[in-house]
């Protein structure tokens, strides 16, 4: 890899004026508050969807079925709803798939109080998951006709990954508190709400309308995994989410045996605190420096601090150790978007962002059916124990591809700011 694409990769640095220059930039402000309204509950809603089925069934098998169905069905939202936004604007696709959505979700909720069986309720999940108006895909790419490349510019983008990650804190954490509500729906119909009226605000907003069609938008499927860099990252991106979908349900688990299901939520929000404190001190020096290296180094890393979860006999030992795997989350996000500006062809980074997407919606979608099933059958520990053992095979998987990332040829990585139309 040659030290000129490797800094283009890693060198973003901006200031506390770009971040305040971004933010006031004219016509973002209704913008970027209805977005705040649309993203807040994203992960509020997959996690109170879990705990409300796991509440009325018993079963935290059939709340991970559920919650994979999901989670299929936003992989497979994120390219769908992405494309249609590049092509006629953001307007149109988010008013019609929040109305799916909000339909989707009624029927969802009915058939959890009427104690449909799963295979009813894992379809209707995967129709929630991919109607849910994919918002942030929209409000990144919206930054590049607001902003012009830059500094600025790449204070929006980091601005976006930083209030994901404070959402993914404070979701887990409301999510786990509204199901001691007496009507344990009340998180997801509460989510959802405040996900409706974020992305009708957000559509309806006058610079997103000002946001034509591009007709020429588009490209093949697979244009961007044509690239053998682009399906390593991929693998890589497919281990990330599977080790956090069996700590998704195998968290909550082992707040419920313990006696505390509400503590679930708060737990799984702790790790999101140490992502965020560690990926700000991880961005100024990355390490490995390589990326062929720096992908498998960090999943291993993360699966061996994951499966250390299995060690604590409480719940304050256990917050402990999330707090210190909570660490290489961050990272490893902001390492998949170096990585797609090494190895996407020209042209195709938009498209590359959302195969990583739907690879970690993926790996999320199998950590949890799987880890359910553990958790029923052999205890959450067991649970910590298959994710740091998925999380080393994939990784020794992309060690072994690690000779794949090679730098394009001149003027064929893609641009940075081209990342934003396809991020969820």
């Amino acid at each position: 890899m040659s030290q000129s694409v490797s800094a283009s990769a890693e060198s973003h640095r901006t200031s506390l004026a770009d971040y305040r220059a971004a933010l006031t930039a004219p016509g973002s402000r209704g913008a970027v508050i209805a977005s705040l309204l649309a993203r807040l509950p994203i992960a509020m809603i997959g996690i109170s969807a879990l705990l409300y089925v796991q509440r009325e069934t018993g079963s935290f098998a059939a709340a991970g079925l559920v919650s994979a169905g999901s989670l299929v069905g936003v992989s497979v939202g994120a390219v769908v709803q992405g494309r249609l936004i590049d092509r006629f604007g953001p307007t149109r696709p988010l008013l019609t798939t929040t109305v799916f959505f909000a339909l989707a979700m009624t029927a969802l909720v009915l058939a959890i109080e009427a104690h449909a069986p799963t295979l009813v309720l894992v379809p209707l999940a995967f129709g929630t998951g991919i109607t849910e108006p994919m918002v942030g895909s929209a409000s990144r790419a919206l930054w590049t006709r607001l902003l012009p490349a830059g500094p600025t510019r790449n204070a929006a983008f980091s601005y976006e990954a930083i209030s994901m990650e404070v959402f993914f804190i404070l979701g887990p954490g409301f999510a786990g508190l509204l199901i001691a509500a007496p009507w344990a729906g009340t998180g997801i119909v509460t989510g959802s709400l405040t996900m409706i009226a974020g992305a009708v605000l957000f559509a309806l907003s006058p610079t997103v309308r000002a946001w034509g069609p591009s007709p020429s938008s588009g490209g093949k499927l697979l244009g961007a995994l044509a690239s053998p860099g682009m399906r390593t990252l991929a693998v890589a991106a497919l281990g990330f989410g599977a080790v956090i979908g069996f700590v998704e349900v195998a968290v909550p688990a082992a707040a419920t045996e313990a006696g505390n299901t509400s503590i679930g939520g708060l737990l799984l929000s702790a790790w999101s605190v140490s992502s965020v404190a560690f990926g700000v001190a991880y961005s100024l020096r990355p390490w490995p420096r390589q990326m062929g290296l720096r992908l498998p180094v960090l999943l291993a890393g993360f699966g061996a601090l994951v499966a250390l979860l299995a060690l604590p006999g409480s719940l304050w030992g256990l917050a402990l150790a999330m707090l210190a795997a909570g660490a290489l989350i961050t990272p490893q996000s902001t390492t998949h978007s170096a990585a797609i500006e090494i190895a996407a062809p020209k042209g195709t980074a938009a498209e590359a962002f959302g195969w990583v997407l739907t690879a970690v919606t993926l790996g999320l979608a199998f950590g949890q059916s799987i880890s359910g099933y553990l958790v029923e059958h052999a205890g959450h520990e067991a649970a910590f124990l298959a994710a740091g053992g998925v999380g080393f095979a994939l990784a020794a998987v992309v060690w072994l591809l690690r000779g794949t990332f090679r730098p394009q040829p001149a003027g064929a990585v893609a641009e940075a700011p081209e990342l934003v139309g396809a991020a969820r």
